[in-house]
């Protein structure tokens, strides 16, 4: 697992480039490398989990430059194939094997990568080319800068590092408020810079002076053309899809570096700890399994200490029990705005990044987590209120609604005048194939909500906010269900398989776990591993009195976008009908403008919105 970084085509003398290695340090703090010349730089920081002896990157085979961020769990199979080719390898680290493998496929090297990564390659054979990948699921993402009239790219596995070139300046993207209060974080490739990006999930990226920057999608896991097996059981569905989280999560226990398991007291993480603690039992090794929950001083709302606690005890695993001060939560918050780079609505982010840091201070290096399974399997009750919702297509604008920060009615209201206006003549918040899919895409409406949720909320909101925040504290997080069979396995399921209103969601997941974790567990009203903003984020707390300074009448006025007296009203209705509608507007309030605070020297001072001139013409 390491942070990655590069240009091409830019010349980058070497402070800047150490500048760059040190705004990822914690990402990588076992070693570092560069591979500089005059007009393209592959940089790397490791944080060492296979062959900790060996795997010094930059990777160099001929005139062939690799950096890579992840994990290939199929490298074995690789090398065995790559040396019958001819190829010699110095060592067993799993991204040596890289630059042969480039070598032997060419540009679609990634589709024989079984793992999470991203990957950057420099060749200069001929003429020179960089050409970049990025997972099936989106795990480990690339942030670039392009500029096109120039030639000039810039890319790093973290938005601050990507800001640490001298050719990329931090510029908000105004309109980004918008986006992110629609879906509590910017969907698609964009972010909140101006002028900066995400590379998408399953993406091959082709760069050269000739041809400039090009973007091939492969097709994601769920895409590959899979049918639902309407012939299996339930039972059936059940039984292989153990067998296959079994196997996966064997495969994942695989490192040179201590392993944990984080349990939440949930289906998923309950199921991932069960399977794990039997792998490393009937693998005959030493010791139990690790276990980590996070919950807070006090007594509060959704506390899953005791539901954690029974899973460990049945695993047979050694418990940790982590816990948070609330008090504390306010002097966090700038620290995981500045490691995720850009604000993410979801108030979890501080137990997240309290949680990591509290495993690597018990001496681990990597995690296993139950994360995903939610998309993979229809576990979220928007999916439900969609399915039973009536036929037609405003089923669709009530399942957005769910996804946002603040639904869309209340969003409004809280614009001025003048950025409503931007925003409306800016256009839709959320990437037009969203809605595409959801309206006329091929499938079910469960499938097609399905699709949705794997291509546009998971990378984004999901996914990256677990790497940010656990690599915030030099862990590499690992997710079985984010493995490429068990996605396909997924896409087989029927329906009633997934989720049936009224009979419950993850029908095949708990089928699956049926004799592994305990009855309570299973039988528990099932609840979001989220933190319980709304009694925290009310009059006398340490929050509240945050939430009241940041978002002062003077900020908001400053900033333009948000009316001040709305806000207001919203402080009077949390304090006195607290409800988690408001709450959460608050708080992601609160977290954009201390987001702005963290990177814009200029955060008090208005902001000048950037609406496209062809329509204010048009609206004169």
């Amino acid at each position: 697992m390491c942070r990655i970084y590069g240009t091409f085509n830019v010349h980058s003398d070497q402070a800047e480039l150490r500048r760059v290695a040190d705004l990822m340090h914690h990402g990588g703090p076992d070693a570092q490398g560069v591979a500089h010349r005059p007009d393209w730089a592959l940089g790397n920081n490791r944080l060492s989990i296979m062959d900790p002896e060996g795997g010094a990157q930059p990777y160099h085979l001929g005139r062939v430059t690799v950096v890579f961020n992840g994990e290939i769990y199929n490298h074995r199979e690789l090398r065995t194939r790559l040396a019958g080719l001819g190829f010699h390898f110095d060592d067993l680290c799993d991204g040596s094997i890289l630059p042969a493998l480039y070598i032997t496929y060419g540009d679609r090297f990634a589709e024989h990568l079984d793992g999470m990564y991203s990957v950057a390659v420099m060749d200069l054979r001929e003429t020179p080319r960089m050409v970049l990948a990025t997972d099936d699921s989106g795990m480990k993402p690339l942030y670039y800068h392009w500029d096109r009239g120039a030639g000039r790219f810039h890319f790093a596995s973290e938005l601050p590092a990507l800001l640490g070139f001298a050719g990329v300046k931090a510029e908000e993207d105004e309109a980004g408020l918008d986006a992110y209060l629609t879906s509590k974080t910017p969907f698609g490739n964009r972010t909140m810079f101006r002028g900066v990006q995400v590379f998408p999930p399953a993406a091959t990226v082709l760069l050269s002076h000739r041809d400039g920057l090009r973007i091939k999608q492969r097709p994601m896991a769920h895409e590959q053309g899979l049918r639902p097996d309407k012939d299996r059981t339930l039972e059936e569905a059940g039984d292989q899809l153990r067998d296959l989280l079994s196997e996966e999560v064997s495969r994942l226990l695989i490192a040179d570096a201590p392993v944990a398991a984080v349990t939440s007291g949930g289906l998923d993480s309950s199921l991932v700890t069960a399977l794990a603690a039997q792998a490393l039992r009937d693998s005959g090794g030493t010791g139990s399994l690790h276990t980590f929950n996070i919950a807070y001083t006090g007594t509060w709302p959704s506390d899953e200490r005791a539901y954690a606690a029974e899973v460990a005890r049945a695993a047979g695993t050694t418990h940790h029990q982590v816990e948070v001060d609330p008090a504390t939560f306010p002097d966090l918050m700038t620290d995981v705005v500045r490691h995720l780079g850009q604000p993410n609505a979801d108030p979890i982010t501080l137990s997240t990044f309290s949680l990591f840091r509290a495993v690597r201070d018990a001496g681990f290096k990597v995690a296993l987590t139950g994360d995903a399974a939610d998309e993979l399997f229809s576990g979220y009750s928007r999916m439900t209120q969609a399915v039973a919702a009536h036929h037609g297509s405003s089923w669709i604008d009530g399942y957005l609604d769910h996804l946002a920060a603040v639904p869309g009615a209340l969003r409004r209201s809280l614009y001025t005048d003048e950025y409503a206006f931007a925003v409306n003549a800016v256009g839709p918040a959320l990437p037009p194939g969203i809605r595409r899919i959801l309206h006329s895409s091929p499938g079910t409406r469960l499938q097609r909500i399905g699709a949705v949720e794997q291509r546009y909320r998971l990378p984004a909101y999901h996914l990256r906010r677990v790497d940010h925040l656990s690599m915030a504290s030099s862990v590499e997080v690992r997710l079985p269900f984010t493995q490429p069979s068990v996605v396909r396995f997924a896409s087989t399921l029927t329906d009633e398989q997934r989720l049936v209103p009224g009979l419950g969601v993850k029908r095949a997941l708990y089928q699956a776990a049926q004799g592994l974790i305990p009855r309570s567990v299973l039988e528990r009203p099932k609840q979001p591993f989220t933190l319980p903003v709304t009694a925290m984020l009310t009059p006398g707390q340490r929050l509240w009195t945050l939430a009241r300074d940041v978002l002062s009448p003077q900020t908001l006025r400053a900033d333009g976008r948000i009316r001040p007296e709305r806000v207001d009203a919203l402080f009077d209705e949390q304090a006195n009908r607290p409800s988690d509608t408001v709450s959460l507007a608050l708080w992601s309030l609160m977290s954009h403008q201390l987001w702005r605070q963290e990177f814009f020297a200029t955060a008090k001072t208005p902001i000048t919105l950037h609406t496209p001139v062809r329509v204010l013409q048009e609206a004169a």
